[in-house]
């Protein structure tokens, strides 16, 4: 999966990044806002969900504490990072700014 997440973040358009877990009941609060998130954004960007319990060197490497953690890359380098569940307006705003 490394290498395969690597090639994702390597890309020119911005990578939205979702670290959840099945358990967390914020995450899928999350989940339903990102759905929306990528009706907004189209193919400008692209939102992927990595679940920390089946990858967790992926999110030790970015040190990943809580759950939900989004994170924004772009051409392999990390441009934003927070925990907590985000509204539909802020992470459509925050994707466009990297476009």
């Amino acid at each position: 999966m490394s290498q395969k997440f690597q090639e994702i973040i390597d890309s020119e358009r911005p990578v939205l990044i979702d670290f959840f877990a099945t358990w967390c009941q914020p995450c899928k609060v999350q989940s339903s806002v990102l759905n929306t998130v990528k009706e907004n954004v189209g193919e400008k960007a692209r939102i992927i969900k990595i679940d920390v319990d089946q990858y967790p060197a992926i999110a030790s490497q970015y040190n990943v504490r809580g759950v939900p953690t989004l994170a924004v890359f772009k051409k392999g380098e990390l441009l934003y990072k927070e925990s907590g569940v985000h509204d539909v307006n802020r992470l459509t705003q925050l994707l466009e700014q990297f476009m």
